[in-house]
């Protein structure tokens, strides 16, 4: 048992589903909070939650999940960029769920799971790519001739 736990957690899918859901209980908990303990207006509460919990997401995703060694700047325009692709698919598969019958809601689950499965290798081969090893020995070894 010790052995299955140490292995799914050494897996960056269970890691980048953890990760996720955490984001996600973060970002309900401060709309909760902000709306209904601090009696903050709906789109302020909804706001703040959702750029916190973006904001926890790339870090924890970037160091923990794929421990990407590039420079955060290098990630985040990429993550940005991908923020902005699932935005409109969002919009898209809402409004057609919707115009099709099964209505939002069902549309809202569709888009949520295709948008995390997409990530997951979108984020790993792209957004938070880690620099291959051959790259950083030809830097090293053409340093060390320059000298």
């Amino acid at each position: 048992m010790k052995k299955l736990v140490r292995g799914a957690w050494r897996s960056s899918v269970v890691r980048f589903l953890l990760v996720g859901g955490a984001a996600f209980v973060l970002d309900l908990g401060l709309l909760i909070v902000g709306r209904d303990v601090l009696g903050w207006e709906l789109w302020a509460a909804t706001a703040v939650a959702f750029w916190v919990s973006l904001v926890f997401s790339f870090l924890l995703q970037k160091y923990f999940t794929f421990g990407a060694g590039q420079s955060i700047w290098g990630s985040a325009w990429k993550y940005a960029a991908l923020l902005g692709v699932n935005f409109g698919a969002t919009l898209v598969i809402v409004a057609a769920f919707d115009a099709a019958g099964p209505g939002y809601v069902v549309g809202k689950f569709v888009a949520t799971a295709l948008i995390t499965l997409w990530n997951y290798f979108a984020y790993k081969h792209w957004v938070f790519r880690a620099t291959p090893p051959e790259q950083v020995d030809s830097g090293s070894a053409s340093e060390s001739h320059a000298r």
